[in-house]
């Protein structure tokens, strides 16, 4: 048996078996990525729908940083988050460096611009209907917010699947501020890169195959929400 046939059956037996160091691996990267994508959705959503309805000085610019942060290297991110969680750093007394918090907190950061801006755009592009319709019923800016937020909740969904997939797949800036420590602070992205590193194979490519098939199934989910919404909503 050649060593690439061994290395995929190997993988599979420790899936099919239900490996424990697999099962934990996947459940801290699950509840890391679940807390990022649920602080990004209540800091992201809204300041999406704020950028699409508000009127201030600076709007465009706003909407362009966002935009542009969409593509900001994790690593960066890490490095930044690093430097405030240090002992050194203004959040050091916290104790949070290497631990399960600072890698939500890192993600939490990645996440926020791309949620902000799927939100914007679905938002703004409802507000354009509605927007003399709210002004008639004398809504204020923040109950337009808040109701656009509502009314395109389904089609928000993407925006949140979107940061979850983002979440899920980031390594850099989780393997900066958490470290890769074993039964702590391991993650699927990390310990793919740590497993290949020392050749063990098939553990690498059984996370591999988990990964991959979350990543998968979001964009499938994604893609059948936004038609779905599409078709009930117009």
């Amino acid at each position: 048996m050649s060593m690439f046939t061994s290395t995929f059956t190997d993988a599979f037996a420790l899936l099919a078996t239900l490996d424990e160091r697999v099962a934990e691996i996947v459940w801290l990267s699950l509840k890391v990525s679940g807390g990022a994508v649920l602080l990004g959705t209540l800091i992201g959503l809204p300041l999406g729908a704020c950028l699409a309805v508000g009127r201030f000085p600076g709007k465009n610019l706003a909407s362009v940083l966002v935009n542009g942060l969409m593509g900001l290297p994790s690593v960066v991110v890490g490095v930044v988050v690093y430097l405030f969680l240090s002992r050194s750093g203004p959040l050091g007394g916290f104790g949070l460096l290497y631990t399960p918090s600072a890698m939500v907190i890192a993600q939490t950061l990645l996440v926020i611009p791309l949620m902000a801006a799927i939100a914007r755009q679905v938002v703004e592009d409802v507000w354009q209907r509605y927007a003399e319709e709210l002004a008639v019923m004398r809504f204020n800016w923040w109950q337009s917010v808040t109701t656009l937020l509502y009314d395109c909740r389904y089609s928000l969904l993407v925006a949140v699947l979107a940061g979850l997939g983002r979440a899920m797949s980031e390594v850099g800036a989780v393997m900066i501020v958490g470290g890769n420590i074993d039964r702590a602070t391991r993650v699927m992205t990390t310990a793919i890169a740590l497993e290949t590193s020392k050749g063990d194979l098939p553990l690498a490519i059984a996370l591999g195959m988990v990964l991959v098939l979350i990543i998968l199934l979001l964009n499938a989910l994604a893609f059948a929400l936004r038609h779905w919404a599409m078709r009930r909503f117009g």
